[in-house]
């Protein structure tokens, strides 16, 4: 049987990658295509739009919707993303740490210089 963490316990990103994995390999039978699971992004984005958008935009939501369903489809988009790195080798603890320097990096005054993000201040 495929053991689940709770739904309380940390995990890091290396973690999620690997039970990720093992789900897939033990009740997923294989991971969809690439190109699938691109379209399964693009799809949970999708959904995670559409509950932002009623809650925080001009919309409302329809009968049966709810904000309460923005966790699971946050879920879904890291599930699917994580599935995208373990099919084309990505270690995204790495990637991650990449991605935040690069972004100190290039942008360590700009935000803090920016009137635009200071006018609550």
């Amino acid at each position: 049987m495929l053991e689940l963490p709770s739904e309380t316990a940390p995990i890091t990103l290396r973690e999620a990658q690997e039970k990720v994995d093992t789900w897939i390999q033990n009740l997923g039978v294989r991971y969809f295509s690439e190109l699938t699971n691109l379209a399964q992004l693009v799809e949970e984005v999708g959904e995670l739009s559409r509950i932002i958008s009623r809650k925080y935009g001009d919309q409302s939501f329809k009968s049966g919707e709810s904000a309460d369903e923005m966790p699971d489809e946050m879920a879904d988009i890291l599930f699917v993303l994580i599935c995208l790195a373990n099919q084309t080798g990505i270690d995204l603890t790495a990637a991650f740490h990449r991605n935040l320097d690069k972004k100190t990096e290039r942008d360590g005054t700009r935000h803090l210089e920016n009137p635009k993000l200071r006018a609550g201040d």
